[in-house]
Formats: structure tokens, sequence, C-alpha cells
């Protein structure tokens, strides 16, 4: 390529990068509108609906949902808890979301029915098609047709896994919230807005 060109086309990319960034500038600057026109454009760092979620913490086994979190996502943590240390049951919080044990999709469906995002137990298999495709903003289902877990505000609330690489189960025997986990082999479903 011609250096004559390779050059028209650098400054032509400097051009379009700066003519993007100008705008937000000038008008932070005061530059650009009315005196007294609304401004336009940009979000508040304190709007809580555009701010970075933040990650709740594990205070003697429960979560404690993180200063600012929606009041769904707290509903969910709160759900949550709520079952936490209950015994495993295969099929468990199936028949009614009020059960003396739960699996991993009957855990996952409770916490989530605390926030009205499900109106009936899931199956992981159901979960797959549960809601929005890909990871949320402070819920995400990772589910696959065996095995479904859900990361609320950054806190894994699962029934347990086997690593294989380290042969360890972590946490075990029953819904528990927990740090992240591999989630390779797993289908990622949030839902709308969350």
């Amino acid at each position: 390529m011609p250096l004559r060109l390779r050059t028209t086309l650098l400054v032509g990319c400097l051009l379009a990068a700066l003519a993007c960034l100008l705008p937000s500038g000038a008008l932070a600057a005061g530059g650009g509108a009315k005196a007294g026109a609304r401004s336009t454009g940009g979000v508040s760092p304190q709007d809580p609906r555009f701010a970075p979620a933040k990650r709740g913490k594990i205070v003697a086994g429960l979560a404690v949902p993180p200063a600012g979190a929606p009041p769904e996502v707290v509903a969910v943590i709160n759900a949550a808890n709520e079952i936490v240390r209950m015994p495993y049951r295969y099929g468990g919080g199936h028949q009614d979301f009020v059960d003396s044990g739960y699996d991993c999709s009957g855990s996952v469906s409770f916490a989530l029915h605390g926030a009205n995002f499900v109106a009936s137990p899931l199956d992981s298999s159901s979960f797959m098609d549960w809601g929005m495709s890909g990871k949320g903003k402070w819920i995400t289902v990772y589910t696959n047709p065996g095995h479904a877990f859900v990361m609320v505000a950054g806190l894994r609330f699962d029934t347990g896994y086997r690593d294989r690489r380290t042969r360890g189960t972590f946490p075990g025997s029953g819904p528990r919230w927990g740090k992240a986990r591999p989630t390779r082999g797993f289908k990622a479903r949030h839902p709308s807005g969350f």
C-alpha cells in the first residue's frame, strides 16, 4: 500500500475518532450547547440502571446484597437465603416452591421466584429457553440438561459441583452460596433488564 494512501487512511481514522469524542467533551465543558438548554447523552455514574453491577458478600453462609442493588436483585438474594442449608433432594422444589429439600433447578427456581422472575418451578432443561440469552448484568442462570445454578451480584447459588481438575466438590449437598465456578458446557440466560 502506498505511503500516501496509508497516511490518508490514518488521518481519516483519527478524525473519525475525534468526531466521536468531541461532542461529549464539548458538552461536558459547556461548549456546543445553548445556555440553559438541557443536555442529553451521558449517564450519571450513580444511576443504578447503567452503573456496573456490584458484588455481594457472603457472611456466615448467607449472601448480603451490595448497597444500591436493584430491589429485584435483593429479593432474589433474600429468597435464596431462606433455603440455604436445606438438604439436597433430587426433584426437590419442583412440585411446589416450598419443600423439605431442593435440587439444583428447584433452588434456582425458588430464588428467582422471590422477585417473580418465574411463576412455577423449572427444571434445568426448561431454563435453557427461559429469559434472555447471554450473561446478565446482575443475574445469570447457567444451565444445561443436567444442572443449573445462578450467579447473583457476583455470587454463585448452587447445590454443588465436582471439579474434575482438582477432584474437589464445592460447596456441597444442598443450596449454598459460593464463589464463581467454571461455566464451560453451560448456557447463560438472564431476566430481561438484569
